[in-house]
């Protein structure tokens, strides 16, 4: 039986996931941040037991670990197929109800409970790439977790058809569901040994037919600035606000630059996205981003002028600066291996799409495992709207990639 005539179970799978409420903490400090992530990882661990995978094994730290074993005696490198069960935390995720909207027409999606949430070719264009396509969305109150229940319902549903179809040649493959990616510790505690795994491919990506082999490099920058408390009746001369300083400091960011709001495409970006603090301590934090990484320190350094140059106004503080390194552009290390990109774009043709090769304006688990010893680019999930109550996905879409995997798997398999 080819792929073209396969019952896929993907939709289904991904209905039924989204309705496991995996959202993740970035203030928790557990691993994983929210307990509740191990609800869907233990369906994932069960579903793949039953289909033979004896394997499957959850971990303390919330990750799944499964083998599909090959099924070629050449010697295949491992791959493995990668995905994330936690949600974020800018939506809520708490009792997702998905809709199914079968044979798209291109008309206005308005969602049943929150009718001003509205899904339409105009704020989506990609839709209109997508009529007649059976989409899923939530009902409007929530996200619908797409990002990225859709590409854990790919990998069980590819899961699924190479079991059922071991005619099919192809190397040992390595299964790997991460909680937490989307507070930046989804590969925190991945145990690399256990994986064994040589090259991976993370199936987090958007439009069908884009492949991305580049993403920003990042890290994190906070400075702290300390006060002097005194008396507010009798501080003349005395008192020097951290308040006051945090807020002159965030003021003097350059207003037509640098920001998210004011860059697109390859340009960079440095980004305050949390402040706190009292008369005597007064915390930002940044998000510093780049596709070259040698640009980051140069961000840092003008923030440091401007620490500097805030604290001209207010003798006697002092500041604390902490650059912490997140992740690096997974570029680096995919062009040491070209062969990772190069038989991906061959598996989308064979799947019949034109392949475009795309930059993440953010980072993946693929950024950190890439770095960690497993070059790692990202493949198209369908996965549109993310984070907000109008995400949606389309089921041909996640169909579309199992065939991509497919392709991919007996591709190495050739190469060897």
């Amino acid at each position: 039986m080819s792929i073209a005539n396969y019952q896929h179970t993907a939709a289904d799978r991904f209905m039924r996931y989204v309705q496991v409420d995996t959202q993740s903490d970035p203030a928790s400090a557990s691993q994983p941040s929210t307990m509740k992530q191990k609800d869907l990882s233990r369906i994932l661990e069960q579903e793949l037991k039953a289909m033979g995978i004896a394997d499957a094994a959850l971990d303390e730290h919330g990750y799944v670990y499964a083998s599909i074993p090959a099924t070629s005696k050449k010697d295949v490198p491992v791959l493995c197929y990668c995905s994330h069960v936690d949600t974020a935390p800018d939506c809520s995720g708490t009792e997702v109800k998905p809709i199914l909207h079968m044979n798209y027409t291109g008309h206005d999606m308005v969602l049943p409970d929150d009718p001003t949430v509205v899904i339409s070719t105009h704020n989506h264009p990609y839709l209109k790439e997508r009529i007649g396509d059976d989409i899923i969305t939530a009902s409007g109150t929530t996200l619908l977790g797409a990002d990225d229940k859709a590409g854990l319902a790919i990998i069980m549903d590819l899961a699924n058809y190479l079991i059922q179809h071991p005619e099919i040649p192809h190397g040992k493959i390595r299964i790997l569901f991460t909680p937490d990616e989307e507070v930046g510790r989804g590969v925190a505690a991945v145990n690399m040994e256990q994986l064994g795994a040589q090259f991976g491919y993370t199936l987090d990506g958007g439009e069908r037919g884009h492949l991305e082999g580049e993403t920003f490099s990042a890290d994190s920058f906070t400075v702290t600035f300390n006060g002097v408390s005194a008396h507010p009746g009798y501080a003349k001369g005395k008192m020097q606000s951290a308040i006051k300083a945090a807020s002159m400091f965030v003021d003097s960011l350059p207003k037509h630059e640098w920001s998210p709001e004011t860059t697109e495409g390859m340009q960079g970006f440095v980004h305050p996205v949390h402040i706190e603090g009292s008369l005597e301590k007064a915390s930002v934090q940044f998000i510093i981003r780049d596709f070259e990484t040698a640009m980051l320190s140069k961000y840092e350094q003008k923030l440091k002028e401007l620490v500097d140059k805030t604290l001209t106004y207010f003798p006697g503080m002092n500041a604390d600066l902490v650059v912490k390194e997140q992740y690096r552009n997974m570029k680096e290390i995919l062009d040491q291996y070209p062969q990772v990109m190069n038989y991906a774009e061959e598996a989308y043709i064979r799947a019949g799409m034109k392949v475009q090769r795309m930059s993440i304006r953010g980072g993946t688990d693929g950024s950190r495992l890439s770095f960690m010893g497993l070059p790692c680019p990202n493949i198209f999930t369908g996965e549109m709207g993310i984070h907000s109550k109008q995400e949606y996905v389309s089921v041909q879409d996640m169909e579309k990639a199992v065939e991509t995997l497919v392709h991919l798997s007996k591709i190495w398999e050739e190469h060897a």
